[in-house]
């Protein structure tokens, strides 16, 4: 069996790879992390946008999460995190996304009539606009707020996909 964070953080990452499946899209990883991508999430072929568009993801999950004013308040983000989100000079456009989790595993999934429940709620949030720290830090934690009205499903996912070539 895993860790519980292992657990809660492989979770999180499955939930977005059902969504991806769901909405016909296809997900990578690279062979090592250097740079804080976990998926790399892509519609395949050519598209009205160009071909392949794609996105970067960076996923963290969240067992007890905090709202405040509709938005779900975040600090789960260490300063180096947040600077291999932030800014406009990527290549690929990238994501947080932040996946609000059962806190006790055995509640991550449901069986139900005519299907199976994953539980939570994803949501996104793109650091395009923010700047970055001047220095990174990996112990030091940033809070970031992502509207909750930025919850991550098929469409939305698709979405941030097929605008990603815009």
């Amino acid at each position: 069996m895993l860790d519980p964070q292992h657990h809660q953080g492989k979770f999180g990452a499955d939930y977005i790879r059902v969504l991806a499946s769901a909405a016909g899209l296809v997900w990578s990883t690279d062979d090592l992390d250097v740079d804080g991508v976990d998926l790399t999430i892509k519609q395949p072929g050519r598209t009205k946008y160009g071909f392949s568009p794609q996105i970067e993801v960076q996923i963290k999950t969240v067992s007890r999460p905090r709202y405040r004013q509709g938005m779900l308040v975040f600090g789960g983000l260490s300063h180096t995190q947040f600077n291999q989100l932030a800014g406009t000079d990527f290549a690929v456009p990238r994501y947080l996304f932040a996946i609000h989790v059962p806190a006790v595993t055995g509640l991550f999934t449901d069986s139900v009539t005519g299907g199976l429940m994953l539980r939570h709620t994803g949501y996104f949030l793109s650091l395009r606009d923010r700047a970055r720290f001047a220095a990174d830090n990996a112990t030091r934690k940033v809070t970031v707020q992502i509207p909750v009205s930025n919850v991550l499903d098929v469409e939305a996912l698709s979405a941030l996909v097929a605008g990603s070539s815009r």
